[in-house]
């Protein structure tokens, strides 16, 4: 049997993925669309999109099942403490090229605002969604998908830092057994790495009972170089 916590974590999931949208009138499970993965202090981590629904892809990250961010060991589904979903139900009506191109412009879109948002300028999306035209995202909803009972002990600094550094030390095997992988996969691992050092760094000061270091502390750009689009050889694994 799972866990109390995965057992509590997938029922508020299944809650969220069975609101009704108010557009299509269909739950969100069903629809289509861009979705936003948040950690515990509310920054953004991630950003994906589905043409099949959110309750099969979000399934594969949230619920164990495979997908290349699990396969990958990018994501860590205990890290994700909320979700936003944008559907786009209607869109299912276009034809599957205008389809994609409009859901690639709402992801690219979503994804610019994540990484405005990020304290880092940086996010843990192996590839970088298709550079398109800025648009008005949808309606967004949002909701939280830790049991309020147990969020203490999963929030704690220190569950936290053992986490990111198993995470961190996988996706860095993935990269060491392989050999050859993509240089996204590779930017991930420093983001990864400078959210491992922030948190260490925050729960040092705080047990010396100084300031948290200013978010300036670490140059991210400078170690990851440009996030907001792909270079002419990212998409190519190295060697």
């Amino acid at each position: 049997m799972p866990t109390r916590f995965v057992q509590g974590f997938r029922e508020k999931l299944s809650e969220a993925l069975d609101t009704v949208d108010d557009a299509s009138g269909d739950k969100l499970t069903k629809c289509i669309g861009v979705y936003a993965f948040y950690d515990y202090d509310g920054e953004p981590i991630y950003v994906g999109q589905t043409t099949e629904d959110f309750g099969t892809r979000i399934g594969r990250h949230l619920r164990g099942q495979r997908s290349d961010t699990l396969a990958y060991r990018i994501l860590d589904p205990f890290e994700v403490a909320e979700m936003e979903l944008y559907p786009v139900q209607h869109l299912r009506q276009e034809p599957a090229k205008v389809r994609r191109a409009l859901v690639d412009a709402i992801e690219y879109s979503a994804y610019v605002r994540a990484i405005q948002k990020s304290k880092y300028k940086a996010i843990l999306n192996e590839k970088i969604p298709p550079v398109s035209a800025i648009v008005a995202l949808p309606a967004a909803y949002r909701f939280d998908l830790i049991p309020e009972n147990m969020r203490e002990d999963r929030e704690h600094p220190d569950v936290r830092i053992a986490r990111r550094a198993e995470t961190l030390a996988r996706v860095a095997a993935v990269a060491h057994e392989r050999g050859e992988v993509s240089a996204g996969l590779r930017r991930v691992i420093v983001i990864q790495a400078v959210r491992l050092a922030d948190l260490a760094a925050a729960r040092l000061a705080f047990a010396e009972g100084r300031a948290r270091p200013a978010r300036t502390a670490i140059d991210v750009p400078a170690l990851v170089g440009n996030v907001m689009a792909e270079s002419d050889e990212a998409n190519a694994d190295d060697s």
